[in-house]
């Protein structure tokens, strides 16, 4: 990249932080402070269950994991492809089979590790 290119990536990076800070600073400023307690929020759902206890909720963390994976290899992959569209067609090809690879050993993996 040239210098002039350069300089407007990082105008514009620390133009939408500026933006994103300012966002945050004033919503957290006018939002409501405490969150009052109401009846209707005790009640069963209107299927007829019982809510969950709130000291009883569980998060898998290894399933958590696997999807953050997942996802983060998905999401390089979209990437990828998107910055070789204008690229030979050997690198989109090259890219997907090497993002098919990650998947299958990940899934190879998670199989072996439950086993």
């Amino acid at each position: 990249m040239n210098d002039a290119a350069s300089m407007l990536l990082l105008v514009a990076f620390i133009s939408s932080f500026a933006l994103a800070l300012s966002l945050y600073v004033i919503a957290g400023r006018i939002s409501p402070r405490g969150i009052k307690k109401r009846p209707e929020r005790t009640i069963p759902y209107a299927c007829g269950e019982d809510p969950p206890p709130t000291g009883e909720t569980r998060i898998n963390c290894e399933r958590f994991f696997t999807f953050t994976v997942f996802f983060m290899i998905f999401d390089v992959f979209a990437f990828m492809i998107a910055i070789s569209y204008s690229a030979p067609i050997h690198l989109p090809i090259l890219y997907s089979l090497i993002t098919m690879i990650a998947i299958i050993l990940l899934l190879i993996s998670e199989r072996t590790l439950k086993m």
